[in-house]
């Protein structure tokens, strides 16, 4: 190898698994050439090699779903292109359902996968009989067929991809280690290996589970951790057909696949065993991990009731390798949020082989044109947080993540493990008060709480359901305090990003589309765009001074709108960005009666002349002082009280002395949506993202084309903006109400308009004031249709097969003329 060694770049991709075969085969094709990539050991040598390649395409998500069918679609042409048998076989899945819970997720799933593209069946038990014979099918209720999912041997994928790149240009090194990452001015250079130095503009991490290592390299957080998984292979079964599907059966942790005559079995197994986390041996090579029949041994027995003849199939291998996995169960792409031209693709959490092939071509894609061609935030690196990489944290999680691949996908499901990790500065207070805490990014925040008359008697824990859970009733109390009298909500995890410096407005002038050259005191709701006039962040921006602004950001995207503020934020310019989240508690006092109890507490002046709605002041508040916001998410009078945590208890308290004669009610998170729902205001990362363009959303009225020109050029997105006025709208948001009251809408149900699918929902919940089930969804029309035509129309949405009635409108439902936040 000597004097062959590479020296430069333009790209260096470490790993050699399927992933970065992806990536170098997908690079090669868009024309990209010195790409070098490198593996430590031989291609496929760490998790690949031992994948299941189950072939399943079916996703709710529509992006999900869109790179799965590309994957297959790919591995089935690169048999042609490459003359390697990637080894698919279209023999179709078969997914069953024993529960009545299990029986709605899967119709839900069904109806999504249908949207989606794909072809889903739902089948009687007889049927699922038919499809596969050796099965005992006496206490299934359904299953969902697919039939062109299948399987593929993962290897022989990855040589494909291999072969194909090194036929487009790429080099492809094997037995060659990374040992450190360079960097310079916050961006990559290159990389060190135990061969020589590559200099490179570009590097991508597709080390699979030494992707955390890697990451430690470069300085980036990638938070992951492997896991033992199990499967065996039985002995030759006769007369066992070739063409059988893959069957799952998820509420057994199990799945089933003929291979070679034999049938595999895998687990999904709801405890699972971290490993690795002393770090993974040096010459680990397409190693194994010791046998756990102990650990296996549940699902085994479960599975021969399932399939029988397991009972007398003699075990041939007994397999345990490791795989990686994520806090969240989902896998990690995108550009590091601190690191320039350091791009992700790792953490696939046991969905690899499937997504790999459309993965590997978004991140190209993302690549060659510096932005996301799709919605991909909830697989977007940014969304990691520095304290998920916490070994501790990770091996607590990951022994939950494995098993809720195929444990029920229940709304409102909540991780069980690793929390705690983030308190607000109310914390204590919400759990005198009876709350029952969800997670999000780590932070502990109330979703809902236990009535006031039942506190110290009802514990507050969920019990899941895809029906009207548990707290559902304590949901109706809390709307109805909101819409009625007054509630309040503990926002302190919403992100707070404070932009200052002469340069200030400026910047913001360049990435808001909103004009933000207002007053001080003065707050602007608004979208930072891309250059398609898709929504990068929904946003409200605070004037403090002349020089200094407030970003207010949901919890989840302060990491995405840090990154995008200093992206743009121009070297010469006098301007820094810093995120001061935890350093602020936030309190939203809302209701027609937000008034009142606030005049109890403040001497401010808070009459419509003197405190109108969009503005803000610092105010005394009991004994302390605070900066009140009058502003709303749930569409009524209301105020968001901030101020520095160490006085958050004192507010509280204040707050609350003043407030129980009035019986303020503490409200959640769950409640804080169905509110913004029944108002139709858009959520980050449903309704809008940066797949969907701001005029699309229905949010033009935020947009100021006209607003004078920032001195570092117009705003991102202006020119896109324009074009679609143009152009004219080829879909539009719409707000959508079930004619009956009693079924609930998710997200991702299908939409139908006239008999035709028309779109799906982006966002649902129940509006307990206007009594139904309230959506938000996409529907496509023609750019001459009117407003007034396109909701003209008859709608239904599909829940649990069935399409039921739903009236549409564009204006909001709930007080359409938003008269009561200006109260």
């Amino acid at each position: 190898m000597a004097g062959e060694f590479p020296t430069k770049a333009r790209c260096v991709i470490i790993g050699g698994g399927v992933a970065g075969c992806s990536v170098a085969y997908h690079l090669a094709e868009l024309g990209w050439t010195d790409i070098v990539l490198l593996e430590r050991k031989q291609l496929t040598c760490g998790t690949t090699w031992h994948a299941a390649g189950l072939i399943g395409q079916g996703r709710a998500s529509p992006t999900h779903q869109k790179m799965a069918m590309y994957s297959a679609d790919l591995y089935e042409r690169l048999e042609q292109e490459v003359e390697i048998s990637t080894g698919l076989k279209r023999n179709g899945s078969l997914l069953i359902a024993k529960s009545d819970e299990k029986v709605h997720e899967v119709k839900h799933l069904a109806a999504a996968v249908n949207m989606n593209g794909l072809d889903a069946h739902i089948l009687s038990p007889g049927e699922c009989k038919e499809k596969y014979p050796y099965m005992n099918v006496d206490d299934i209720q359904l299953g969902m067929y697919i039939p062109r999912d299948g399987q593929a041997d993962p290897a022989n994928v990855t040589q494909a991809m291999a072969k194909g790149a090194r036929a487009k240009g790429a080099k492809i090194i094997q037995g060659v280690k990374v040992t450190d990452v360079l960097t310079k001015d916050d961006r990559v250079t290159g990389v060190v290996t135990d061969k020589g130095t590559i200099e490179a503009d570009y590097v991508v991490n597709c080390a699979g589970m030494w992707g955390r290592d890697v990451g430690k390299l470069a300085g980036v957080d990638i938070p992951l951790h492997a896991c033992e998984h199990f499967y065996i292979v039985t002995e030759p079964i006769d007369g066992l057909p070739g063409n059988l599907p893959v069957l799952r059966s998820q509420e057994e942790c199990a799945y089933y696949k003929e291979d070679a005559g034999k049938i595999l079995l895998g687990a999904f197994e709801p405890v699972a065993k971290p490993w690795g986390g002393d770090g993974i041996p040096e010459d680990f090579e397409f190693d194994q991990l010791p046998e756990d029949f102990d650990h296996f041994g549940p699902i085994l027995e479960q599975a021969i009731k399932r399939l029988p003849m397991l009972e007398t199939a003699g075990i041939h291998t007994f397999f345990n390798g490791p795989e990686s996995f994520t806090p969240d169960d989902n896998w990690y792409m995108g550009e590091a949020p601190n690191l320039k031209n350091f791009y992700v693709m790792c953490g696939f959490n046991s969905v690899g082989i499937i997504s790999s092939g459309g993965v590997g071509r978004e991140l190209a894609r993302w690549m060659d044109t510096g932005a996301p061609q799709e919605d991909l935030w909830n697989v977007d690196i940014r969304r990691a947080f520095g304290f998920q990489n916490n070994k501790r944290y990770l091996q607590a999680r990951v022994t939950e993540t494995l098993g809720l691949l195929y444990a029920d996908h229940y709304p409102y499901r909540q991780f069980a493990s690793a929390r705690g990790i983030r308190r607000t500065a109310l914390h204590n207070h919400m759990k005198s008060l009876g709350a029952c805490f969800g997670e999000l990014s780590g932070w502990e925040r109330p979703n809902w709480f236990v009535k006031p008359d039942e506190r110290g008697s009802v514990t507050p824990e969920y019990q899941y359901s895809w029906k009207r859970q548990n707290w559902f009733e304590n949901a109706a109390e809390e709307h109805k305090a909101v819409r009625e009298n007054v509630g309040f909500f503990d926002m302190s995890s919403f992100g707070k990003i404070r932009v200052e410096g002469r340069d200030a407005e400026s910047v913001l002038q360049r990435v808001c589309g909103a004009d933000v050259a207002v007053e001080p005191g003065k707050i602007v709701y608004t979208q930072w765009l891309n250059e398609r006039a898709c929504v990068e962040a929904d946003v409200t921006v605070t004037r403090l001074s002349d020089t200094v602004f407030l970003v207010v950001t949901p919890a989840a995207t302060v990491k995405r709108e840090m990154n995008w503020l200093r992206r743009h934020i121009p070297a010469d310019a006098h301007c820094i960005a810093t995120d001061i989240t935890v350093g602020e508690a936030a309190i939203a006092v809302m209701g027609p009666n937000a008034r009142d109890l606030l005049s109890k507490v403040t001497p401010e002046d808070l009459s419509n002349e003197a405190f109108p709605f969009g503005t803000a002041k610092e105010i005394e508040f009991g004994m302390g002082l605070a900066r009140a916001h009058r502003v709303t998410y749930v569409g009524e009078l209301g105020w968001e009280i901030y101020t520095s945590a160490d006085m958050a208890g004192h507010i509280f308290e204040t707050l609350w002395e003043a407030g129980e004669p009035m019986d303020l009610r503490p409200c959640g998170m769950h409640v804080l949506d169905s509110c913004r729902i029944e108002k139709a205001f858009r959520h980050f990362g449903h309704d809008i993202t940066d797949d969907d363009n701001v005029l699309h959303a229905g949010l033009g009225f935020a947009v100021k084309v006209d607003k004078q020109q920032s001195k570092f050029g117009d705003f991102v997105g202006r020119e896109a903006v324009l074009a679609t006025k143009q152009q004219g709208l080829t879909k539009r948001l719409i707000q959508f109400k079930l004619e009956d009251p009693e079924p609930l809408l998710y997200h991702h149900e299908p939409l139908y308009r006239d008999g035709e699918r028309a779109g799906y929902l982006t966002s649902g919940n129940y509006g307990h004031h206007l009594g139904a089930a309230i959506g938000l969804g996409y529907v496509d029309c023609a750019p001459e249709e009117k407003a007034s035509d396109v909701v003209a129309s008859k709608y239904e949405i599909e829940v649990d097969g069935e399409r039921l009635p739903a009236i549409a409108s564009f204006r909001p439902m709930y007080d359409p003329k938003s008269e009561r936040t200006k109260a």
